[in-house]
């Protein structure tokens, strides 16, 4: 029997400093999706990861993961923010960096266990990264580093993954590779990506919505004109999935 969805939302509305960020979003994620949230800058998108998360409360409406509340099913989610703010001189090693993911499984007193560290062996090698253990991080490129973060991210052996911007630091040359690399980890979990890459998101991903206080989505990539004009507050002809590039006509 087929247990229940990963992210379940229905009717949430959420207000923050007394200004509605996200207005009757209903939204059901399935096992295995690869959806990439697009939208503006202030659309709400980051806002609805921290409510997935349990960060946030919801003003109105009803959030489940896994059929439970955020907070409880925490465990089966990793998270990867906007922004990874670190001291660049600090002495930490790649290795140290991601298991630090496993915080959250230590025992009583307090140590990483040696499964702890093997897991975090694991979620290097799954990114590409497992040579550059014991470097140091801030030695690393930004797309190194990046990775990293992702792998912290896994380290925990989510079922769910929240990316938020993830190929912000990426060079573009090495930006395909880096999508290829959440794809390939598709096949093992459930991911929601956050993106301004629309050329990225629509060729990648398999599932696209758009956030702007309100959620437009179909279960697909496709969005009608109208509806990306909407949440754009701009002109949108064409967003051509699967193939990278996209047609503005001309506007303010």
């Amino acid at each position: 029997m087929t247990g229940p969805n990963p992210v379940s939302i229905e009717n949430l509305w959420v207000r923050l400093d007394d200004r509605t960020v996200l207005e009757d979003v209903t939204l059901e994620v399935k096992e295995g999706d690869f959806l990439g949230l697009i939208g503006p800058n202030g659309g709400g998108k980051t806002t609805l990861l921290k409510v997935i998360l349990g960060l946030l409360k919801p003003s109105r409406g009803k959030v489940l993961v896994y059929g439970m509340s955020p907070e409880t099913a925490r465990k089966r989610v990793g998270y990867l923010p906007q922004k990874s703010l670190f001291d660049k001189n600090f002495p930490i090693t790649a290795l140290e960096a991601v298991i630090m993911g496993r915080y959250g499984r230590r025992g009583l007193l307090g140590r990483y266990s040696t499964e702890d560290k093997d897991a975090a062996l694991s979620a290097l090698e799954a990114v590409g990264m497992e040579e550059h253990a014991d470097r140091e991080i801030g030695a690393l490129s930004g797309g190194q580093q990046q990775r990293i973060f992702v792998a912290r991210a896994l380290v925990s052996e989510p079922d769910l993954l929240l990316l938020d911007e993830p190929a912000t630091g990426i060079d573009s040359s090495r930006q395909r590779e880096f999508y290829e690399l959440l794809r390939d980890m598709n096949e093992k979990m459930t991911i929601i990506m956050v993106s301004h890459d629309i050329s990225a998101v629509s060729t990648y991903v398999k599932k696209i919505a758009c956030v702007s206080r309100k959620l437009y989505y179909h279960g697909s990539k496709e969005l009608t004109a109208e509806e990306i004009e909407e949440a754009y507050h701009c002109p949108v002809e064409m967003i051509a999935h699967g193939i990278p590039h996209r047609v503005l006509r001309e506007h303010d």
